[in-house]
């Protein structure tokens, strides 16, 4: 990479090109962009790869502009055009499945202004039941009793994409590992080493890993790397996933629930939005009332089991959007505070983020995510 110049180190101290602070899809993916451009990357893990943030997610690619902050809206529009691709690469290099979908969104949320950002086609009953038959046709009539009535709300069909998050981060995982990138799992980066206002290292309980660029993309624990402040907070989101219920075809949104299909038989469905700390427990009350949401949605899942439920922190920030690009310090960037578009933004996330290390302006403007934007956040 012409724009990093590796000094002289201690010989006592490895040294890359570049240091990636966290293991999940974000990291993952801007360690592998920067590999391709001939960069040594090291990726520094608190814990195990891809298990936070990734490992929960629900996978929807949401596309239309209207659906995400204004100012995310071109990021997830490219982001998701991009996936058809980094699915099939990621794949390939990994030798891994991953379960990308193509079927599209029915969405009983926000119908007038989707049609009028022209995102969809609007769906009268005859057109959902065709798409959808499961959809508010209960096949038990004492289900339907508890349950009752079906949706009678009008809808939109969606064009996007699924994917499976957890299948994506193990391809991406290994496809790290495929390509030779070095990983260091299990110990947190307690702090980053400043010299002469340049970042020289990382320091976890175990070791100290150099590097002239470190990029901080540890999400809801990226406020907790000394010394740049960077302000992301978790926001807890519980999830449930159903077997042995109907199979369906379409990823399925209304205001109180998401229920995403997967092709291995599995039902997801999610989710919560929490300012609950760092607790990952799970709630049973909360997993029955997300599971009584989407049983009135689809009423043939009352005959499904649940197989799991989870929890997952998402990297939130004070303003909702992301943090990209240089800190005030030479050399440490952040790729973090993605909150719920994480997976989604991953690809695109990766590619400006390996422009701007390079020394390369980036294609997209990434002012309103600039981490400059907080002032008085540097410890």
């Amino acid at each position: 990479m012409p724009a990093l110049h590796r000094p002289l180190y201690n010989t006592k101290v490895k040294s890359w090109d570049a240091i990636v602070i966290g293991g999940g899809i974000i990291g993952l993916s801007l360690a592998l962009e920067l590999h391709k451009s001939g960069c040594k990357v090291l990726i520094v893990e608190r814990g195990e790869p891809g298990r936070e943030a990734s490992h929960a997610a629900g996978g929807m690619l949401v596309e239309c502009p209207s659906e995400v902050p204004p100012a995310l809206a071109k990021l997830a529009t490219v982001g998701a055009r991009m996936y058809p691709e980094f699915a099939r690469e990621l794949k390939d290099e990994s030798g891994h499945q991953i379960d990308f979908r193509c079927e599209g969104t029915i969405c009983f949320e926000n119908v007038e202004h989707l049609i009028t950002q022209d995102c969809g086609e609007k769906l009268d009953a005859r057109k959902l039941a065709e798409l959808e038959p499961a959809i508010g046709n209960p096949q038990l009539s004492e289900n339907r009793r508890i349950l009752g009535p079906p949706i009678h709300s009008e809808a939109v069909f969606l064009r996007e994409n699924s994917v499976d998050p957890r299948q994506l981060t193990t391809a991406a995982i290994h496809a790290a590992k495929h390509r030779g990138i070095d990983m260091v799992t299990g110990s947190p980066v307690r702090q980053v080493t400043i010299e002469n206002n340049k970042v020289s290292r990382v320091s976890t309980d175990k070791s100290k890993y150099s590097a002239p660029a470190v990029v901080n993309c540890a999400g809801a624990w990226s406020a907790q790397i000394s010394p740049v402040k960077i302000p992301t907070r978790p926001r807890k989101g519980q999830m449930l996933a159903l077997v042995g219920g109907p199979k369906l075809r379409h990823v399925i949104r209304t205001p109180d629930v998401y229920i995403i299909p997967r092709s291995d038989g599995r039902t997801v469905i999610g989710a919560t939005v929490e300012d609950v700390g760092f607790d990952k427990r799970t709630n049973p009350e909360t997993i029955q009332r997300l599971r009584n949401a989407a049983i009135s949605v689809v009423p043939a899942l009352a005959e499904a089991q649940i197989h799991e439920d989870w929890a997952g922190l998402r990297p939130g920030t004070p303003d909702d959007l992301p943090i990209l690009g240089p800190t005030e310090i030479g050399g440490y960037f952040a790729a973090t505070g993605h909150f719920r578009d994480g997976i989604l933004l991953a690809p695109i996330t990766a590619r400006i983020m390996a422009q701007i290390i390079s020394g390369h302006s980036p294609e997209y403007d990434l002012s309103p995510f600039s981490p400059s934007r907080f002032d008085g956040q540097t410890v």
